[in-house]
């Protein structure tokens, strides 16, 4: 029988939502601030990694969608 591997767990730090929990704050035509929350891929960056509420996040990602379908964001950032 093989070893049994120990799964390390990430330790995620207490962050607080860069929005405030205030999703009215997100817009689909403020590029700047959704290019902070997508990889030089254009992957959209999870919650755990950012430190955005669940409730942000679900309207940070629908923006970040928008933002491609209007040609405002690439939908990959191939250099």
């Amino acid at each position: 029988m093989g070893k049994k591997r120990k799964r390390r767990r990430r330790v995620v730090k207490n962050l607080s939502c860069p929005f405030n929990n205030d999703p009215s704050r997100i817009d689909y035509k403020d590029v700047h601030t959704l290019k902070k929350y997508i990889t030089t891929r254009g992957r959209i960056i999870p919650s755990s990694r950012t430190g955005v509420s669940h409730r942000c996040q679900r309207k940070l990602s629908k923006a970040i969608k928008r933002a491609r379908y209007m040609a405002l964001l690439p939908y990959n950032q191939l250099i």
